[in-house]
């Protein structure tokens, strides 16, 4: 076979937020034949992975399993615990929670939103003050993105709980983990989330195609009196098959073998190395960012994000047009700016199945990109990253230091 295109060496560097690079062993694992989702062989992988599921989300209440993108999950969220002309409270983190707030809209709700500048997370006073406004309880939701991907703000999803209980307000907490799962540290039980939403293409290490949902006790409750048409994303459809381990309609079966083997390697390494190892590759990268003399997006290191970290671009520069020239040039794929951010900023995903030298390498490759591109910098951010990784080998510093 002949080709235009010159074959290119190696591994491509997928260093956008998502969807991560999938691991070998995953691949393997999906390589299955398909088997009938209706017999004893899927009705052991179905009970597996919706067991395993609820470990991930630190929960011992159901989570649910859609053959869809995050996209559904939201949609799931809103039409399970909520009925038209519902008013809900949403925060404006970004892009994420923007789209979250036009799709409440699209299904008969009245969100209200609560506006930011695109730089921080969400804000637990801002919520709370609210929240204290709404007298007849009006507001029966607080929608919240724990990690945006859209900037690299990560909000404290325990604050805004605690700015709910702080207010004496029944609001349910709906939260997006979609690209904070498996990264971030998050416990749907211990912090009182009613709707924790995710997805498989992150830091689950999947393809994109699996979405979640996982649910207390009272968002079951809500549920019971929600009027929003629903059949496809109907919990009281799931349940019942699923507590058999079988599903309503035919499951996304190979991606399932995937996500039994990614919940296993999850537990092999351990969910609080997980964790620090994407804290530990963020602050790598954000002081090779502050060594080239660029600015991060965030501006609070409260709500850095480990998942993350969006670059804003000196003024007269277009982002677009660096990511081309690093994608041509060095095998390399970073993340572009969104709606407002677009050309604005560049996105570099650390998170997924990474280690030290994946992040080393590509830091060097956006460390190259600036200097084909023209963008002005000081050199040196690679080597900033180096000297933080190996002193955090050598044990002379935590990653969060």
């Amino acid at each position: 076979m002949s080709s235009n295109a010159a074959r290119v060496a190696g591994r491509h560097f997928l260093q956008i937020p998502g969807p991560t690079p999938v691991p070998d062993r995953i691949l393997r694992a999906m390589d299955m034949p398909t088997i009938d989702h209706r017999g004893p062989e899927f009705q052991k992988l179905g009970k597996r992975v919706l067991e395993g599921m609820k470990s991930v989300f630190k929960t011992a209440n159901p989570v649910i399993i859609y053959p869809a993108s995050g996209t559904g999950a939201w949609e799931a969220a809103l039409a399970n615990v909520l009925s038209p002309g519902d008013k809900v409270l949403m925060f404006e983190t970004g892009h994420f929670a923007t789209l979250w707030k036009n799709m409440a809209i699209k299904l008969g709700l009245h969100p209200e939103f609560i506006g930011s500048d695109w730089r921080i997370g969400a804000d637990a006073d801002a919520i709370e003050a609210r929240l204290r406004e709404d007298k007849n309880h009006e507001l029966k939701a607080v929608c919240v993105v724990h990690n945006e991907t859209s900037t690299g703000c990560t909000s404290r999803i325990a604050e805004v709980r605690k700015a709910i209980d702080n207010a004496g307000h029944p609001a349910l907490l709906l939260v997006d983990t979609i690209s904070s799962l498996a990264s971030i540290d998050y416990r749907h039980d211990e912090w009182g989330v009613d709707v924790t939403v995710s997805g498989s293409q992150k830091g689950l290490m999947l393809p994109p195609g699996l979405s979640f949902n996982a649910i207390s006790p009272k968002a079951l409750a809500a549920a019971k009196k929600s009027s929003m048409p629903k059949l496809f994303w109907s919990w009281e459809e799931m349940i019942p098959h699923n507590e058999k381990g079988f599903f309503p309609y035919t499951p996304g079966t190979n991606l399932l073998y995937g996500l039994a083997e990614a919940i296993d390697m999850l537990h092999e390494e351990g969910l609080d190395n997980v964790f620090a190892r994407h804290d530990r590759h963020a602050e790598a990268t954000r002081r090779a960012v502050r060594a080239w003399g660029l600015e991060i997006l965030c501006r609070d290191p409260k709500y850095y994000s480990s998942v993350l970290t969006a670059v804003v671009m000196p003024e007269g520069h277009d982002a677009d047009a660096f990511r081309e020239k690093t994608l041509n040039h060095f095998d390399m794929s970073l993340g572009t700016g969104l709606t407002k951010l677009s050309g604005r900023v560049f996105r570099i995903g650390h998170l997924g199945d990474t280690n030290d030298l994946t992040i080393l390498g590509a830091l060097a490759g956006v460390e190259m990109g600036l200097s084909v591109a023209g963008v002005p910098h000081k050199k040196g951010g690679a080597q900033a990253a180096m000297d933080y990784l190996a002193e955090c080998a050598s044990g002379t510093l935590s990653a969060a230091a």
